[in-house]
């Protein structure tokens, strides 16, 4: 599996998986070494979408403070 995959690279890679595990056209051996890749790209993923709302959620405080500071500023000039 490769480190550097986008969430989006991971995600589809993670789909190919899937589709192949669920053929069942190879080998225990070669099902037990993609469903393990397939773990490590759930994890990829998931890491990746918790980063992401890590930053949403950073943005929206922002935002929110950006919102109270003006409202208050509204409200002493008044």
């Amino acid at each position: 599996m490769n480190e550097n995959f986008s969430f989006e690279q991971a995600l589809k890679r993670l789909e190919e998986i899937v589709e192949t595990l669920e053929a069942g056209n190879i080998s225990l051996e070669e099902s037990i070494k993609i469903y393990q890749e397939g773990i490590a790209l759930s994890k990829l993923c998931s890491g990746k979408l918790e980063e992401a709302e890590g930053k949403v959620m950073a943005i929206m405080n922002r935002g929110s403070e950006q919102m109270e500071e003006f409202s208050v500023s509204q409200i002493k000039e008044a």
